[in-house]
């Protein structure tokens, strides 16, 4: 496939002793909607080169706001990556960097906790996560209400946590939670069924469930359902989920939709 680079792609960085006494703010928008480019066809090589270059650009400039937004994105893509110690050292080096820089009680701070701990999370770290979590919690909760998916984001990724660290119960109270606000969200489908895919995972883990099967089955049926919803956009974030849905259904036996999901996930890799 052929590559074309962007001029910051490969242009060195200006020298952070060249620091305006002002700030010039690098354009977070395009920033990251050139990640999104590079995530869609899994480029991880160059996405990191990307953030690496507009994180030098943006210390340079004293752009704090723009700083953040780079090294959180940093920290997802080296956890993606599976780069543990450089992951959690870009997480202490990012909560530290907002906690200094006055976004205590921010949405932004409390994307930066939640994005911290999913790296701990990720890592084996869960009960790391745990107290980040909660501080993410109660920022969002205040600060956001009705269907939005940054707050359904946080209580799945947060049950995922608690349900590592053995509360069953209360992992299927913050699934729930997840679902009732990404049900009312519009194009919310893909996260819904990763959601489904999670209390399946649960049905199997939680000793209190008898009829095991059945739950599993239901979970799996109804994530497959709303990745089925018609007018869904075929995009980066859908091979996203499809690709992250798909052994769940395989490790249960579906089969034949493990294979249809990546199935739709590569031919939307390809032919981004």
């Amino acid at each position: 496939m052929l590559m074309f680079l962007s001029k910051e792609d490969y242009e060195e960085p200006r020298c952070p002793l060249s620091r305006p006494s002002t700030v010039e703010t690098i354009p977070t928008w395009r920033v990251i909607a050139k990640l999104d480019e590079y995530l869609s066809r899994n480029d991880y090589d160059t996405a990191r080169r990307h953030l690496e270059y507009w994180l030098a650009e943006a210390k340079a400039g004293n752009d704090e706001s723009g700083q953040l937004t780079v090294m959180n994105e940093l920290i997802g893509l080296l956890r993606k990556t599976g780069k543990k110690e450089e992951c959690l050292n870009m997480v202490e080096a990012t909560v530290a960097f907002a906690e200094t820089s006055g976004m205590e009680g921010t949405i932004t701070m409390g994307t930066t906790l939640i994005n911290a701990a999913t790296a701990y999370k990720a890592f084996g770290k869960a009960s790391d996560a745990m107290p980040l979590f909660m501080r993410a919690r109660e920022i969002y909760e205040k600060n956001i209400s009705g269907a939005d998916n940054r707050l359904g984001g946080l209580y799945n990724n947060m049950a995922l946590t608690v349900m590592e660290l053995g509360d069953y119960k209360a992992a299927r109270e913050l699934f729930h939670k997840a679902l009732e606000v990404m049900i009312e969200v519009d194009g919310g489908e893909p996260e819904v069924a990763v959601t489904y895919c999670n209390l399946a995972d649960l049905a199997a883990a939680d000793p209190e469930i008898e009829d095991k099967g059945r739950e599993i089955y239901e979970c799996l049926d109804t994530a497959k359902a709303f990745l089925d919803t018609d007018g869904l956009p075929r995009d980066g974030n859908y091979a996203f989920v499809c690709e992250k849905c798909a052994p769940t259904f395989g490790y249960y036996g579906h089969t034949d939709t493990e294979r249809e999901l990546m199935r739709r996930s590569k031919e939307i890799y390809e032919r981004d």
